[in-house]
């Protein structure tokens, strides 16, 4: 590499311009398409050994995770999930009854209250009698114990154990998780909850559970502690509605995603709204904008100048 110095004459002196060039060998000119044949072999054979070996170590290191084998849950056409739909208020009275008669043996949902119920599946009187089924412990009295009442409407939903190491203890050491938000908390949401539900199946050939444990392709490591909870005419529907299998999953996965979101409606109608008021304020307003900076942008400024 050398540098060239460019002497530049002007009639009146000279200037001396440092200009670098670059001169280059002509070993860096060539090029890979230039290389001989077999050199150029030997160099994509050692690009392709590289590679394939990287690749095969990283493969080759990571784990087999228990979530890869997990079988992800199909998009169902739920009633409620379109832009304009609202919730089935039958299916939900109709899940509250499953969660009631088959869910509530084990699992709590102590973030919703029986006053919740009033107008969405239930009415008033109906709501305060199913709070009255329960005896809630309550208290301390005027001598400091504690006593039993009935049920009221601004009570929660009772919970099955008193404690999570009850819990445990009854379902051999696994913990049933509180339903309240549980299609929120899970990945697929209401999705995965009916493919869990109706997704028990035998184990295929080469896997072994431990005593106590089901298979079932949608729960993460597909061995759940908790055994198939539903099945054909399980129960009987106060409207006479078939008790299939689909139907009480679809009902009481219904419920719970009420459950989880019982601003659903409501706030598909606020955006509805917002949505019909914006087609007329928008237009106005452009106008309004276009009317008042009409004279402001079609204005000419004209600088005279000082005399």
């Amino acid at each position: 590499m050398a540098a060239l110095r460019v002497v530049v004459l002007s009639g009146s002196g000279r200037a001396l311009l440092n200009t670098p060039r670059t001169l280059h060998s002509p070993r860096a000119n060539m090029s890979f398409a230039s290389l001989p044949k077999g050199r150029k072999m030997a160099l994509t054979t050692l690009g392709v050994l590289t590679t394939g070996g990287a690749g095969l170590a990283l493969m080759l290191n990571q784990s087999v995770k228990a979530t890869e084998m997990e079988l992800h849950p199909p998009s169902y056409p739920w009633s409620h999930k379109g832009l304009l739909s609202s919730f089935d208020h039958g299916s939900i009275r109709r899940g509250y009854q499953v969660y009631k008669q088959v869910c509530s043996a084990c699992h709590s949902m102590e973030y919703l209250a029986f006053r919740n119920l009033v107008g969405v599946s239930h009415t008033e009187e109906e709501a305060k009698a199913i709070a009255e089924e329960f005896e809630i412990v309550d208290g301390p009295d005027e001598s400091g114990e504690m006593f039993t009442r009935p049920g009221k409407l601004s009570d929660y939903f009772p919970k099955p154990y008193s404690n999570a190491e009850a819990a445990r203890a009854a379902n051999n050491g696994a913990l049933p998780p509180d339903l309240s938000y549980i299609t929120s908390a899970r990945h697929g949401g209401d999705d995965y909850v009916f493919s869990l539900l109706t997704g028990y199946c035998e184990p295929p050939a080469g896997v072994v559970l431990r005593e106590g444990l089901y298979f079932n392709p949608y729960f993460p490591g597909q061995a759940i502690g908790m055994a198939p909870p539903i099945y054909n005419e399980v129960l009987e529907f106060e409207d006479g509605t078939p008790a299939t299998m689909s139907q009480v999953a679809k009902d009481v996965c219904t419920f719970l995603k009420w459950a989880a979101e019982p601003e659903h409606d409501q706030r598909k109608k606020m955006g509805l709204k917002l949505l019909m008021g914006s087609a007329v304020l928008i237009p106005l307003i452009y106008y309004l904008k276009r009317h008042r900076w009409s004279v402001l942008k079609s204005r000419k400024i004209a600088y005279r100048p000082p005399k």
